[in-house]
């Protein structure tokens, strides 16, 4: 199976400024890579007791006083300066913005970029974060599927309007639609629910920093709940994020680790286990610059010795 890779922009830390943004969004445009993301956090209290589902400890890993540029518009940056690449959110947690106004913004991405979007959610974890934006937490994967059904409406039909439990409008006027009326939809999340949704809803299920073991799991989940409602599985893609992690500084079961040959190896197993997009966040010194170093020599060196696996 061919394996496109993603890369995770340099929204967040001391680097994230313009020049950084530019020079990193052009040089993985050239080098090939196939799709860039952003990650969704708005206004974080200091004080959170909301688990974090994708460490051990629970703690939310992003220090109190972390940069943070805004997920959507930096991608509408990226997609002014950059010509291929595709680009997506992992994940844009949807609770956090009223969908009438997030489905514009993701229709204008589309059609902004010529069809690049892609459209990942995730119900969210942080309910201090929805507090602090006036958001209801309660209930939120029901209203995560009522926002789908809303994006779908909007993107697809003429004069769309939405009467459901949590969200309702009269025939509205949404145009420009995306380009082809319809923007990829990637799941985001690891509980049966999610799983549903993703079948249901989605094109695609998208993990983060998931055991392989636990991966296979979770596909093959969304696979009984597509034949549930009886939804070829082959519709769907399965996606995940995981660190690129050559020195082996991060846990060895949601990372790339080793040398070229190694990389390659990897990138593999995670092909056989049914992934077609790896979304690499790379782990390496020397800041923003590092990472890009980092991605050039995956392109460059790494990606060639795939086919061989």
């Amino acid at each position: 199976m061919a394996v496109e890779f993603g890369v995770h922009l340099p929204q967040l830390g001391r680097n994230a400024d313009r020049e950084t943004l530019l020079t990193f969004a052009r040089e993985v445009d050239a080098l090939g890579v196939e799709s860039a993301w952003t990650s969704d956090h708005i206004a974080w209290p200091r004080d959170i007791q909301s688990r974090y589902p994708y460490t051990e400890s629970g703690d939310f890993p992003a220090p109190f006083d972390t940069p943070w540029l805004d997920p959507l518009a930096t991608l509408a940056f990226v997609a002014a300066v950059t010509e291929r690449i595709r680009l997506g959110t992992t994940v844009q947690i949807m609770g956090y913005r009223p969908p009438v106004q997030s489905a514009k913004f993701w229709a204008t991405l589309d059609q902004l970029s010529e069809g690049r979007a892609i459209l990942g959610v995730g119900v969210g974890w942080m309910a201090e974060e929805f507090e602090a934006l006036g958001m209801p937490f309660d209930h939120r994967g029901a209203r995560a599927d009522e926002q789908l059904e809303v994006y779908d409406v909007l993107f697809r039909e003429e004069a769309p309007s939405y009467a459901g439990r949590f969200y309702s409008f009269p025939e509205v006027s949404f145009l420009p639609k995306p380009v082809e009326r319809h923007i990829p939809i990637w799941v985001g999340g690891h509980t049966a629910p999610a799983f549903r949704r993703a079948a249901k809803y989605g094109d695609g299920l998208h993990a983060a920093f998931t055991p392989i073991e636990d991966l296979r799991l979770h596909w093959a989940a969304v696979q009984a709940e597509c034949e549930k409602i009886d939804r070829d599985p082959g519709e769907l893609e399965l996606s995940t994020r995981i660190y690129l992690d050559p020195d082996g500084r991060m846990e060895p079961a949601k990372s790339l680790q080793g040398d070229d040959a190694a990389l390659a190896a990897g990138v593999a197993q995670w092909a056989e286990a049914g992934v077609s997009h790896l979304i690499l966040d790379p782990v390496t010194g020397g800041g923003a610059r590092g990472r890009l170093a980092l991605i050039r020599r995956f392109m460059t060196d790494v990606r060639p010795l795939i086919a061989a696996h």
